[in-house]
């Protein structure tokens, strides 16, 4: 179905599953309760697991089939995300035409970016990529400041032209919607001591999220995606046979960098206020971790990658003391202490130091990432299955 193999189209269904139903998968816990610290369920946290996992589907179409490493893919997440604020403050608070001016806006500089960095392969490729983001970095924050608001960056405002919108009366605020359903609606359901939370924001970044999927899905299997795997494999050769690698590496870069675009037209739906501080180096260097810890190369390892560093960064960071003397109470001072003293510094503030540890763990043990670590405990239980099938088909002597 849709074009896709029956393997292919049952993790697309996997995926919708689990987006569709996340308000109750992110909130197992009951509301009160002490493990409730790690519920996950609410809008802004699930907006960004889909946002992020978008950014990173779209830099594993470079990364993951080409090989080639871009330490810059956060200028283009800025780009569009400042292409989608200024659609909004021009046309019409509508999102639609915010994450298309984003989408094209990212595609042309990645254009840009990749006809030159893309004249060098390797560490050449990665650092050229790396100053493009440093320089868009630099010229948001203070050269281009009538256009990007420098330091305090861009948010919608009541006297903006927004030509296609009626006139705000005093005191109302411009917000994002589609079609007149604000992004920030929400409806709440309660059963028992669960609460769940569906936000219009959520479900459109979830819907794009998917589509954006499927769109991975079929340039991975496409001839394409063949090329793009040649060219990891070995360029060298497949220049021997007399095809130019360029062409597909440049297209692979331009349509990661659209990917990134349409992630940062979705920020700004969902939050509409833009700065300079999302084409920084970090917020590359964060996407280049995604990948890796998924599975670099695979359709849901950036996904997943993506979800496992948004979770921590928002749920294991806001741990503190005050909650670690709760869960431990129980125990005599002196132990308690003692444990709180072991763990507190890879929690709270030192959260770097556990997603460290992990990423250090995942590149020497499971170099394919999470989705080689679902793979492998697959494979355990189908051998405990054959061996037990193996077992009873065995007559007894």
């Amino acid at each position: 179905m849709l074009g896709l193999d029956k393997k292919d189209f049952n993790l697309l269904l996997i995926v919708a599953c689990l987006t569709m139903l996340a308000p109750f998968i992110l909130n197992p816990f009951p509301e009160g309760s002490g493990l409730a610290q790690f519920n996950a369920g609410y809008p802004d946290l699930m907006q960004r697991f889909v946002i992020f996992g978008i950014f990173a589907i779209g830099f594993n179409i470079l990364f993951g089939l080409t090989g080639y490493l871009s330490f810059g893919h956060a200028a283009f997440l800025g780009v569009g995300s400042y292409a989608a604020i200024w659609m909004m403050k021009l046309l019409t608070t509508n999102v639609i035409p915010a994450m298309i001016m984003a989408v094209v806006i990212a595609g042309i500089f990645a254009l840009v970016v990749g006809y030159v960095s893309l004249r060098r392969s390797g560490i050449y490729f990665s650092i050229l990529t790396l100053a493009f983001a440093q320089m868009s970095f630099a010229m948001a924050y203070s050269v281009l400041t009538p256009i990007t608001g420098g330091e305090t960056g861009l948010q919608l405002k009541l006297a903006d032209a927004r030509i296609l919108d009626g006139a705000l009366e005093a005191g109302e605020q411009a917000r994002a919607n589609i079609f007149g359903l604000n992004m920030s609606s929400s409806a709440e359901l309660s059963l028992g001591s669960w609460l769940f939370t569906f936000n219009a924001g959520y479900y459109l970044a979830a819907i794009v999220m998917l589509v954006a999927f499927y769109l991975a899905i079929r340039i991975f299997r496409s001839p394409f995606g063949l090329m793009l795997r040649a060219v990891k494999s070995n360029q060298q050769r497949m220049n021997y046979t007399g095809l130019n690698a360029r062409p597909y590496t440049l297209a692979a870069f331009v349509i990661s960098g659209m990917y990134a675009g349409l992630a940062g037209g979705l920020m700004v739906a969902m939050d509409t206020q833009v700065g300079p501080e999302r084409m920084f180096w970090t917020a590359s260097g964060e996407v280049v971790l995604m990948t890796i810890l998924g599975g670099a190369g695979t359709l849901i390892g950036p996904v997943l990658g993506a979800g496992l560093i948004k979770y921590m960064e928002n749920i294991l960071s806001k741990i503190n003391s005050d909650i670690l003397h709760t869960w431990f109470a129980f125990l005599p001072d002196g132990l308690e202490d003692f444990i709180i003293t072991l763990i507190y510094p890879f929690i709270g503030k030192g959260w770097h130091l556990t997603l460290g540890i992990i990423f250090m763990l995942v590149v020497i043990f499971l170099p394919g990432g999470l989705v080689e670590g679902g793979q492998r405990i697959a494979k355990l239980f189908k051998r405990k299955d054959a061996s037990e099938d193996t077992a009873q088909s065995t007559p007894a002597e």
